[in-house]
C-alpha cells in the first residue's frame, strides 16, 4: 500500500487524497449576508447532520490552501450568526458550481449563478428558491481547527425552520429520495448523483439477523459469494424449513438441476437471487443440496 505521512507532503496532496477517498459528500449550499446586508452564496462539501434534538447541521469552510485567507461565508457567520443551508439536487448542480467561483466581497452569487432569492422567515440570509430543501439556521459556535491554509472551521448550525418543496414529498410528509435527486461531491471535478445509484438495505434493527457466524461453513467460505452476499444472508432471522425448500424446488422445477450441479453453480444461482433481493429464495437454493 501507498503510505503517506501528512506532515511530509504538501497540504494540497493531503486534501486531494482525503476528498477522493471520503465520498460522496453532501453539499451545504450556504447563504449568508455580510455586515452591509449583502448576500453571499457558496457550496461546501465538508458537511453533514450531527444531531436531531436539538437539530444541528455542521459544515466547514477551509482556510484557502494557497494563502490561508478566510472565505466570505466564514466571516459572515462569525459576524451575523445566521445561515441558510440549501440542499443541492441535480437540476441545479451546474449553477451551484458556478456560484463557487471566487467572486469579490459584495458580489451577489445569487445573480451570478442565476438563482432566485427567497426571504427567510426567521433569519436574514436568503433561501435559494430553486433548492428542494432549505434549512434556516442560527449559528451556535464556530470552532477553528488551525491557522494555516487548509485548516477547517466547524460551523455548528441549529435549524430553526425547515422548508421542503412539495414536489419532493411523499405521503406522511416524508421526503422521497428519488424525487429529491441530490448530488454529492467526490474528488477532483467528480460528483455523484444519488438518484442514479440509490439502493435499499433493510436496517438490522428491524429484524434480529442471525449473523454471518451462523451461516453454515460451506456457504460462509464460498469462493462465489461475496461479503455483501453473506451480509444479506446473515440478516434473516431464521432459515426456511425443509418443507419450504422442497416446495421451492418443486415449484421452480429445480430438483434435478440441484442434484446435478456443483456447489459453485448452486452458489452462483443463489447470488442471482440475492442481486434481485430475493434473500429467502437464495437460502432455499443454498440449502437444497442437502435435502
Amino acid at each position: 500500500m501507498l503510505t503517506i505521512d501528512p506532515q511530509k507532503v504538501p497540504v494540497k496532496k493531503t486534501y486531494g487524497l482525503m476528498t477522493s477517498a471520503v465520498g460522496p459528500r453532501p453539499i451545504a449550499f450556504a447563504s449568508t449576508v455580510n455586515e452591509k446586508g449583502e448576500p453571499n452564496l457558496a457550496p461546501f462539501s465538508f458537511f453533514n447532520v450531527f444531531s436531531a434534538n436539538p437539530p444541528i447541521l455542521v459544515f466547514s469552510p477551509l482556510l484557502r490552501i494557497a494563502d490561508g485567507s478566510r472565505k466570505h461565508t466564514l466571516e459572515n457567520v462569525e459576524n451575523n450568526k445566521e445561515v441558510v443551508i440549501n440542499i443541492v439536487n441535480y437540476d441545479m448542480v451546474q449553477q451551484m458550481s458556478l456560484a463557487s467561483t471566487g467572486y469579490g466581497d459584495g458580489v451577489n452569487e445569487f445573480k451570478k449563478a442565476g438563482f432566485s432569492m427567497l426571504d427567510s422567515e426567521v433569519v436574514k440570509p436568503f433561501r435559494v428558491k430553486e433548492s428542494p430543501v432549505q434549512f434556516e439556521c442560527k449559528v451556535k459556535e464556530v470552532k477553528s481547527l488551525g491557522k494555516e491554509g487548509g485548516a477547517g472551521n466547524l460551523i455548528f448550525c441549529e435549524v430553526v425552520r425547515i422548508h421542503v418543496g412539495e414536489d419532493v414529498l411523499a405521503e406522511g410528509e416524508k421526503i422521497d429520495q428519488h424525487k429529491l435527486d441530490p448530488v454529492a461531491r467526490m474528488g477532483g471535478n467528480l460528483y455523484s448523483r444519488a438518484n442514479m445509484g440509490i439502493f435499499e438495505i433493510p436496517k438490522p434493527q428491524t429484524t434480529l439477523g442471525m449473523g454471518v457466524d451462523c451461516i453454515p461453513k460451506e456457504i460462509r467460505i464460498s469462493r462465489v459469494l461475496t461479503g455483501n452476499d453473506l451480509g444479506k444472508l446473515g440478516n434473516v432471522e431464521s432459515l426456511p424449513s425443509d418443507q419450504e425448500v422442497k416446495d421451492f424446488l418443486s415449484k421452480n422445477k429445480l430438483v434435478d438441476y440441484v442434484k446435478e450441479s456443483s456447489e459453485e453453480k448452486i452458489h452462483a444461482i443463489a447470488q442471482e437471487y440475492l442481486k434481485k433481493e430475493e434473500v429467502m429464495s437464495a437460502w432455499k437454493i443454498l440449502l437444497a443440496k442437502n435435502k
